[in-house]
């Protein structure tokens, strides 16, 4: 069987050579005109992430401002990442150590250059982000996208591109990019009418000048809930708030999950909505309120950056921010946030899928008082099994039910439980075999076996082997071949959604160029790109590649899975 083989060594939207992508766009285009009598085109898929291959699971780590407000410094920041290095957290998935407002001069350099605060960071940004590299974590910056920051510094409105660069070559690894002052006349937020210039342009300015410094640079947009970013925001960032500030406060903190909760289907692998960071530890938030936080934060995938003064956490915060079974719940690689399944009297059941087909579930009082809340298996989408099992996921605890989930639940109080067993029209629900290309005779193949990233798939020979068996996930998407280690999902190459684009494997990722639908007519389209699984020129040889091509309802897009 002929081996076919491409770049083994790429993130999910790495650039390939632009003579071979404007070759294949002006031939697709060529195709297209002549065919155009004769096809219909699927429906225009939905806007793609941003798709620089950062923020596949939320980001995680560590922002100033709750805590320390402008005083910040380069003392702060390396003490802040030891501790996060010898505490638990580092481990625990906390990477990101992120310095807020305030850390610059009120004056930019003869170039126009912003210049870090020689009081407060003597070494340069450049020298703390080399100390908190050496640990192993990663550096976070904050800048605005309007004439100035929110405390009244440089803004990068008109300098985005020597502000990025410069920020490239600090090392710094994620802008946190706020939305102050937004253009002339602007007052902190306040604009005279007709003088403010719009977000999302101001960020796509950005965006593209981070993208052109070669640097990877995680993208998080500050523009608290304007503009209705959650419906742009996944083109430009790798996460966008969605609400104002939050304060160390039961109330600002059930506020900000209102706001929230009900933006799931904006979220996904790469694009987050963010409801601000976690005020565990601070203010008036009580250890249970704290944990409610915590717990409401991972059942919506939002980034997890803790707030607070790290070098000086007491154990109980400690433990609450580095409860592995909740952050799993967050990092789950599906990428779904967590849903609404009820919520009456301040008493909310949320539901949140996960990756190997159990479901994360949010029983969440909002009442002053004690109350059982109680929902049932089929409400948060598990069917097929005489009984599943439950794990607390703040105790630890296990236990079994025939179908109902219910908990006595503390005022302001969340208990989360892991449901495991039966299949999940939310989160696993699996069908695996063959997949037959119903023209050709034949089955959907890796060639000899592969099991390098990036071979392309043809088809072969059904032989009933491990490369030709394919599982479909169903609130996924996905098509995956092998399992554990070696599991691999069928990938549209590049995430490009061109007619001719090659379809391959690649290490699964949940981007939008892994999901496909397998429709009652026999065809599998690619929810990226709107096109059908297509075996290349209707060819019935061993060895025919598969690709995208536009759905014709002949029999060389024809699949059967058993």
């Amino acid at each position: 069987m002929p081996v076919t083989t491409v770049s083994t060594t790429r993130s999910p939207s790495s650039s390939r050579s632009t003579l071979r992508r404007i070759l294949a766009l002006l031939f697709a285009a060529v195709l297209l005109s002549a065919a155009a009598p004769l096809l219909t085109l699927a429906a225009a898929p939905p806007a793609a992430a941003l798709g620089n291959g950062l923020a596949l699971t939320p980001q995680m780590g560590f922002n100033d401002w709750n805590a320390y407000g402008c005083n910040v410094s380069e003392s702060l920041i390396k003490s802040t990442a030891l501790a996060m290095h010898d505490n638990g957290m580092q481990a625990a998935g906390y990477t990101y150590v992120n310095i807020d407002d305030c850390w610059m001069t009120h004056a930019r350099d003869g170039g126009g250059r912003l210049v870090p605060d020689p009081s407060k960071f003597p070494d340069g940004i450049k020298g703390t982000a080399d100390y908190v590299h050496s640990l192993g974590l990663k550096l976070g910056i904050y800048e605005d996208a309007g004439l100035q920051t929110c405390g009244g510094f440089p803004g990068s409105l008109g300098h985005e591109s020597a502000d990025a660069q410069s920020f490239a070559s600090w090392g710094v690894d994620y802008l946190k990019y706020d939305n102050c002052y937004a253009g002339p006349g602007c007052a902190l937020n306040s604009c005279p009418n007709g003088s403010k210039q719009p977000a999302e342009t101001r960020y796509q300015v950005m965006r593209d000048a981070l993208s052109a410094t070669g640097r990877p640079i995680l993208f998080s947009l500050c523009s608290w809930g304007e503009d209705s970013v959650w419906t742009w925001g996944a083109g430009v960032g790798n996460s966008w708030r969605t609400t104002g500030d939050i304060n160390a406060s039961y109330s600002s903190m059930l506020s900000i999950f209102h706001s929230n909760v009900g933006l799931a289907s904006s979220a996904g692998p790469g694009h987050w909505n963010d409801p601000d960071m976690l005020e565990v530890g601070n203010g008036s938030l009580s250890v249970t309120e704290s944990r409610s936080e915590f717990s409401l934060w991972a059942e919506m995938a939002a980034p997890l950056i803790a707030g607070t003064n790290i070098a000086s956490a007491g154990s109980t915060t400690l433990s609450t921010l580095t409860n592995s079974r909740v952050i799993a719940v967050d990092q789950d690689a599906l990428g779904r946030q967590g849903t609404l399944v009820s919520s009456s009297g301040g008493l909310d059941v949320m539901a949140k899928p996960l990756a190997n087909g159990d479901v994360s579930v949010a029983l969440f009082n909002e009442t002053g008082s004690t109350a059982t809340i109680t929902t049932s298996a089929s409400a948060i989408g598990k069917t097929g099994a005489a009984g599943y099992a439950l794990t607390d996921l703040w105790s630890g605890a296990t236990s079994s039910t025939s179908g109902t989930i219910s908990a006595s639940v503390p005022a302001h109080g969340t208990v989360m439980y892991r449901v495991a067993g039966g299949t999940s029209g939310g989160g696993g629900g699996s069908t695996t075999g063959e997949l037959h290309a119903v023209g050709a005779g034949k089955c959907l193949d890796l060639p000899d076996s592969a099991t390098t990233p990036g071979t392309q798939v043809d088809i072969w020979t059904c032989a009933a082997g491990p490369n030709q068996t394919w599982t479909t996930h169903t609130s996924a998407n996905q098509l995956t071949v092998y399992g554990g280690s070696s599991q691999m999902c069928l990938d549209a190459y590049d995430n490009q959604t061109s007619p001719g684009t090659k379809v391959e494997v690649w290490t699964c990722n949940g981007q939008p160029n892994q999901q496909w639908t397998l429709n009652s007519n026999g065809t599998v389209t690619g929810v990226q790109s709107g096109l059908c699984l297509d075996v290349t020129g209707a060819s019935t040889a061993n060895g025919a590649l598969a690709e995208l091509w536009m759905c014709n309802g002949q029999p060389n897009q024809q699949w059967t899975l058993g």
